[in-house]
């Protein structure tokens, strides 16, 4: 897998590029946007960590430039910690924001999850976590053998996560997915569902391990 690591602290480069390179990563680097671009398009790199706070141009204008020629993954490594950063960046093509400063483990988790996605086929229509396992195709759900019950809603949702397992799902997506309108207002709804789908899928609804909520961001469904 091809990674483009785009950032100005040349420190962090270094340090990644080790890093990723140690565990077969191919590594490109950009250290501002205008290069991220360039080096994008010439590159075609399977991944892209992204810094937003960069020289040149800013990382939503990245993101928004390379979305129009590329569905390549983009993982967005910030130090900015503010919901509307966040939100900004994944409404402009983000797949996942991962916060400075970070443990490497849970980098290369989120790589591998990107992995998975890219890699996975329509022809296995089953996705399992804990105990449960989904089954797109005939759109049934067991846990531990025993049929779930779902609302069409909670189906909808769950169904959404589960096609894409380990990214992070924005709200406003789920709210456009299940309602069909960008204009639809959170009034929490989301949280009801995502409650509702934890108290009859998560072993320990009070202490999720597969339905994530991500603070002020989305949902996040974790296989395993």
């Amino acid at each position: 897998m091809k990674i483009l690591i785009a950032d100005d602290d040349p420190q962090l480069v270094r340090a990644m590029r080790i890093t990723l390179g140690a565990h077969g990563y191919d590594v490109v680097a950009a250290s501002d946007g205008a290069e991220a671009i360039a080096v994008a398009a010439q590159a075609k790199p399977d991944v892209v960590l992204l810094d937003l706070g960069m020289p040149r141009l800013d990382g939503v204008e990245v993101i928004q430039a390379i979305r129009g020629w590329s569905d390549a993954p983009i993982v967005v490594v910030s130090g900015r910690t503010g919901s509307a950063d966040k939100v900004d960046a994944l409404d402009a093509g983000a797949d996942d924001y991962v916060t400075k400063p970070f443990q490497i483990d849970e980098l290369l988790a989120r790589l591998r999850a990107l992995a998975r996605r890219r890699g996975a086929t329509p022809s296995d229509p089953t996705v399992a976590f804990g105990d449960v396992r989904v089954d797109l195709a005939a759109k049934a759900v067991t846990r531990a053998g025993a049929p779930v019950h779902l609302t069409p809603t909670e189906w909808r949702m769950l169904e959404f996560l589960a096609r894409n397992p380990g990214a992070l799902v924005t709200r406003q997506t789920l709210l456009k997915d299940i309602w069909g309108s960008e204009q639809v207002a959170d009034t929490g709804y989301l949280r009801l569902y995502i409650s509702q789908l934890r108290k009859k899928l998560e072993a320990d609804p009070a202490d999720p391990r597969h339905l994530l909520t991500e603070q002020g961001m989305g949902y996040r469904l974790v296989l395993g």
